[in-house]
């Protein structure tokens, strides 16, 4: 592997849809990277079954064994450490990133959210957008920082809101476009064509 190598850790929970979106770039050459490892908090999560079947390393750190939060957030560090981790992908991760994780990598941490952040943040976005009767949602990537989905934006995509949605069909519209939202994010990361200031994320030109 060169030394240059941009190497990334995806964090899991469940299907892995993304992660798969994420994979299929690398392998079409789109996305200049290496995908190191793959950690899910879920034992039998179908998205540890997908890296395995490209080769990719996995591991499960499992939350029962530990005392609390911060101990398993230790244990979090320590493996992502021990790949030399550019960038960690939040991909379907159901569990909060504890101070350490998230100070240790700083702004090396992003996640796919399905809604225009700072809107419906949290769980359920896709039924809050329905409830709220909005015409567009879409999907957002941004940074992780220690609040929910508060950290700054780097890239969003707008999608309509039909009278007849109902949570499903919006939910599977949005998934859509996070399948190449996220890689084209993943790719400005890794080529620096961003810059972080404050809460604003600017694009530079080339």
């Amino acid at each position: 592997m060169p030394l240059n190598i941009f190497k990334l850790a995806v964090l899991v929970s469940g299907r892995g849809s993304n992660l798969q979106a994420i994979i299929d770039s690398i392998d079409r050459e789109e996305l200049d990277a290496h995908l190191s490892i793959v950690i899910s908090n879920t034992k039998d999560a179908m998205a540890l079954k997908r890296a395995e079947k490209y080769g990719i390393k996995t591991f499960f750190i499992d939350p029962s064994t530990y005392l609390n939060s911060k101990e398993y957030d230790k244990a979090l560090v320590l493996k992502l450490k021990e790949f030399s981790i550019d960038l960690i992908c939040l991909a379907g991760y159901m569990r909060i990133l504890g101070e350490e994780v998230i100070q240790t990598f700083e702004k090396k941490i992003i996640n796919i959210h399905p809604s225009l952040l700072p809107a419906f943040p949290g769980l359920n976005a896709q039924k809050q957008a329905i409830e709220h009767g909005v015409k567009f949602s879409g999907c957002t990537v941004h940074f992780v920082d220690s609040g929910v989905d508060s950290g700054p934006i780097i890239l969003q995509t707008v999608v309509p809101v039909y009278h007849n949605d109902d949570e499903k069909s919006l939910s599977k519209r949005i998934l859509e476009q996070e399948h190449y939202l996220y890689p084209k994010a993943i790719k400005m990361v890794k080529e620096n064509q961003i810059k972080i200031n404050d809460r604003t994320v600017t694009h530079k030109t080339r």
